[in-house]
């Protein structure tokens, strides 16, 4: 998948300037439809380092609603997290209904840091694959929108952005041993990502690649994805309401056929309960009047 994606595209200031503030706004307003519609929504940011997921996170948090969106940073297990399976600690902050998820590194660590530093053992990020296969299958069943990122750059744009990173106070701390172990290595972490890709991306969690050497176009690219999986959820949930039983919105839906089956239901124990000679306390009552 990586081999098709062209690194070159971009998206000029002016053009920018005029539909990245107006894709923030149709964002932000989704936000609310989803809240509304009990519509969950998870995000994986996945990426080399050095691709840009930062400056990604920080143009959603700049217009979403934090009261409805949480932010996930990629850390090291705890050790009672390590006591559980390694989906654990993300299934417990899964978001509520209506709410918005984003994991900046996510459970496609067990495939890839775990995986390339020799962190697990093969048999381990080997069975991983079926694991997460099952547990997106999961998410999608239960209706929450998943939607993955991978930020791709090159090599080249890796080594530039890590050397302009170390003229800046600010983003020097960064740049760490690991980064340009990383960076020699490359074509191996990029056959490691071709495989997690190719064996994770199925009709129902489905990958994104986001050409990153331009942020102005992954930052589009990202708004854009984001936009039509949310708006195609809530025309699926639009059109199936009952889907999701525990929600508002189906209760109010099946309202009318759930009061029919109960009088169906009351009907038939009144019935059977007489001709077993066993009449019910109330239709005693009634036919003593």
């Amino acid at each position: 998948m990586l081999e098709i994606a062209d690194l070159k595209k971009k998206v000029d200031a002016e053009s920018y300037g005029r539909s990245f503030p107006k894709l923030q706004e149709q964002l932000r307003g989704l936000q609310y439809v989803a809240r509304d519609a009990e519509t969950a929504t998870v995000i994986v940011l996945e990426g080399w380092d050095g691709s840009g997921r930062g400056n990604i996170i920080k143009h959603l948090t700049g217009r979403l609603d934090p009261r409805l969106f949480r932010i996930y940073p990629g850390t090291a297990p705890s050790p009672l997290e390590r006591r559980h399976h390694f989906l654990w600690r993300y299934q417990a902050k899964l978001p509520d209904d209506g709410e918005m998820a984003l994991f900046d590194h996510s459970w496609y660590g067990r495939v890839l840091v775990e995986r390339m530093d020799k962190l697990v053992p093969k048999k381990m990020w080997q069975a991983a694959y079926d694991q997460i296969n099952e547990f997106e299958r999961w998410l999608a069943d239960d209706n929450q929108v998943l939607v993955k990122f991978w930020l791709h750059i090159s090599k080249k744009e890796q080594k530039k952005r890590f050397e302009k990173f170390l003229q800046d106070k600010r983003l020097a701390f960064k740049v760490t041993k690991e980064y340009w172990r990383h960076n020699r290595d490359y074509k191996k972490w990029a056959e490691a990502v071709e495989e997690m890709l190719s064996k994770t991306d199925t009709p129902h969690a489905p990958w994104t690649i986001v050409e990153a050497t331009d942020m102005r176009w992954a930052r589009v690219k990202v708004f854009q994805v984001l936009i039509q999986r949310i708006e195609e959820a809530l025309a699926r949930r639009k059109g199936a309401p009952e889907a999701v039983s525990r929600t508002a919105v189906a209760k109010a839906a099946t309202r009318t056929a759930r009061k029919a089956q109960a009088t169906a239901d009351s009907a038939r124990a009144h019935q059977e309960a007489a001709q077993a000679g066993m009449p019910l306390e109330e239709d005693i009552k009634a036919t003593s009047v």
